[in-house]
């Protein structure tokens, strides 16, 4: 028991069992916590979510739960709604209502009218169900059907349906939409509809959840008569369909972690067979979209850091530069336009949109110094002069802008509304940290301006580094419960990100892995080295691949956390990855090595949070997990935890593990559920740093 704990600790029953590893035998007494169907299985989840319920009800924890909350809720303007944004003629937006927990889209003929036809409300389609998620979003070509799709349990198999909405921009919002051609278990990867709007491309996972098939389906006609248009053998692909912005072809990516290939539809001739731009080479990648009476191609082929390609739609496997490769500044995405071509990129460890003209003329749009997130808005349609693209940073949260993309004039068309809340009470900035192997690490922090810098403040460490997945900075009105107490907040770039280049990302995956957690444990000792916290009251925190980092961090450097959050913690990665028959294992295994063979058996157990769990004092540290997650399944976090009570010496750092038992990895569905699950986590936080 912890101290002036209401309730025993869990205790997780131990049973034989041993795995055969190229490293030699292993014992794993909690490996049967993977049978969900065991009723042992179900009693200690409900074991732990009782413990946790009660670490929370002691101590006036669960009265700061609802304060927090309450702050939370406080800086959301509950009633909102986005910038109308153009798509064919229509304008379409989404609206928020107090007391509702999803959002409403709606759509009019003008930006002012945009509101008048309601097209679908998540609140109606989430009845009946804990949980309910949009997958996809679609409007055919005239823009009289809509092909969309959810998920009401969490296990990412969505249900497609053709929504009819009419043409009439005067149709009442009362009258709510019809569904039809129902199409069950589909991937959330992506739709794309034929010109005349009456055949509809669309994904299915195989058992692994992989999307491995595309799909045609003809409207009116049975889902058995569909037809497979395109089955992905080799494991390691996913399969994702698209129109392109024109609506003129439709794009099959098949993709893998390092390899990719794109089929093309024309999407006049739906029945025509696909076409690859270019067949597919072991380590090339590309991605395509088409540009007037052409393709662009974004490329690594001879480009670390990717460069652009064009070429003609009757050639598409002849390729001629268009924008040469530059080391380090990593090209992301690009977007065509007539007239323009929009690069998404990283440089210098920051995003930035650069507007690339026919004539070979280029513009970066200025964003400033500040460490920044920026993203391209919806840009639906072709022919436009106008960018629109929305900005925040860890103080400011998401504004939009239409940017002229010759002439640069700027127009403001909405920053996020956030109440009670003077945004010029914090300020943020970049630092650098020194790895081991003397790697520069970039840091963004943020705190409060009346939070010194003289090594007296507590800290919480954000972090992920994995699959090339960049994280720019954020705007939360929640991580500001934490400014206002004082904490300064730290999103480190470790290696295995891709802030910094492909070679960033190279450096922290397969047998280079470990450097990501060694970049993540030289930015926390920075941090207090340099006075942003004070030593022992340091929160590490990460979710996912993240929550690997924070396992593999822990376990690492026991002594360096006052506490950790784990949420829903890829943490028995040599048993996950040396099951092939699990949910997407084939497909990881570019990115984190076979632990079937060496040398991948011995590194990644080296790092691996639940192999090298071990008696010793552990940080506080609070779980989640969710039973319904096909990404992280719930019996890695649940062995971890089960692992963890018994090698924890520290007697007064709890171990707190809760189970969402209607949801999957990303957690709560509706807004107010997922600000009470994130007030309990900065309550957590906030008792244990």
């Amino acid at each position: 028991m912890t101290p002036a704990s209401p309730a025993p600790l869990p205790a997780a029953p131990r049973r034989d069992h041993t795995w055969s590893r190229p490293t030699g035998d292993v014992d794993d007494p909690w490996a049967w916590l993977a049978d969900r169907d065991d009723p042992e299985t179900t009693a200690y989840l409900t074991a732990e979510n009782e413990f946790a319920a009660a670490w929370f009800g002691q101590d006036g924890r669960n009265e700061q739960i609802t304060s927090i909350f309450a702050e939370i809720k406080s800086r959301v303007q509950e009633d909102d709604e986005s910038v109308p944004s153009p798509d064919g003629g229509w304008f379409y937006l989404g609206r928020t209502r107090e007391g509702a927990s999803y959002p409403i889209y709606l759509r009019g003929r003008s930006p002012d009218t945009a509101g008048r036809q309601l097209v679908l409300d998540v609140n109606v389609e989430a009845q009946g169900h804990d949980y309910c998620a949009l997958g996809g979003f679609e409007p055919n070509n005239d823009h009289t059907m809509i092909a969309w799709s959810r998920d009401t349990t969490g296990d990412e198999r969505y249900d497609l349906m053709v929504r009819d909405v009419g043409s009439d921009p005067d149709e009442s919002p009362g009258e709510y939409p019809v569904d039809h051609d129902l199409i069950e278990a589909t991937s959330a990867s992506g739709t794309a509809w034929s010109l005349d709007g009456q055949h509809l491309f669309y994904c299915r996972p195989d058992d692994q959840m992989r999307p491995f098939e595309v799909w045609r389906h003809r409207l009116g006609t049975p889902t058995g008569d569909d037809v497979l248009v395109l089955r992905e053998e080799d494991e390691r692909f996913y399969l994702g369909v698209e129109s392109t912005r024109s609506g003129r072809t439709i794009l099959i990516s098949m993709g893998s972690k390092n390899t990719s290939e794109v089929l093309v539809i024309p999407a006049g001739d739906p029945l025509a067979e696909p076409v690859a731009v270019r067949p597919r080479e072991e380590g090339l990648e590309y991605f395509v979209d088409e540009w007037g009476d052409r393709f662009v191609i974004l490329t690594n082929l001879d480009a670390e850091d990717f460069r652009v390609m064009t070429a003609p739609l009757d050639d598409p496997a002849t390729w001629t530069e268009l924008v040469a490769h530059r080391q380090s500044n990593r090209i992301d995405s690009i977007a065509a336009f007539d007239g323009h071509l929009v690069l998404h990129e990283w440089h210098a460890a920051q995003q930035r949109v650069r507007i690339l003209f026919a004539d070979g003329g280029e513009r970066t749009i200025d964003l400033g110094d500040e460490p920044h997130s920026v993203d391209l808005d919806a840009n639906n349609d072709y022919v436009t002069d106008l960018v629109r693209f929305h900005v925040q940073s860890l103080t400011a949260p998401a504004t939009v802008y239409d940017e002229h993309v010759v002439a640069g004039d700027r127009t403001l068309l909405k920053q996020t509304p956030t109440p009670n809340i003077d945004l010029d009470q914090y300020v943020s900035e970049r630092i650098w940290a020194t790895s081991g192997d003397g790697t520069e690490v970039p840091i963004d922090v943020v705190r409060h301006v009346d939070t010194a810098v003289d090594g007296t403040a507590p800290c919480v460490v954000y972090g992920y580094g994995a699959y090339e997945a960049s994280m720019p900075p954020w705007f939360s009105v929640a991580r500001l419960s934490l400014l206002d107490r004082g904490f300064v907040w730290a999103l480190v770039h470790p290696r295995g990100g891709g802030e910094l280049g492909r070679s960033w990302y190279n450096n922290g995956r397969l047998l280079n892995k470990i450097n990501t957690f060694d970049d993540t444990i030289a930015a926390a000792e920075h941090l207090v080295a340099t006075g942003w916290s004070a030593a022992g009251r340091l929160c590490l925190r990460g979710g996912s691949a993240g929550g690997l980092l924070v396992g593999a961090c822990i376990t690492k450097r026991p002594d360096l956390f006052a506490s950790a959050v784990a949420e829903v913690p890829f943490v028995d990665i040599v048993t996950t990855m040396s099951d092939p028959t699990l949910p997407l294992t084939v497909t990881e295994w570019e990115e984190w090595g076979d632990p079937r063979t060496e040398p991948y058996a011995s590194y990644m157990s080296s790092y691996s949070p639940y192999d090298r769990t071990v008696p010793a004092e552990y940080p506080a540290i609070f779980v989640t997990a969710g039973i319904n997650d096909v990404r992280v399944s719930y019996h890695e976090p649940t062995k971890w935890v089960a692992k963890l009570r018994t090698a924890q010496t520290a007697s007064d750092r709890p171990i707190v593990y809760r189970c969402e038992m209607g949801a999957g990895h990303a957690g709560p569905s509706g807004r107010y559920d997922a600000w009470r699950d994130e007030a309990r986590v900065l309550t957590f936080i906030l008792n244990t740093t």
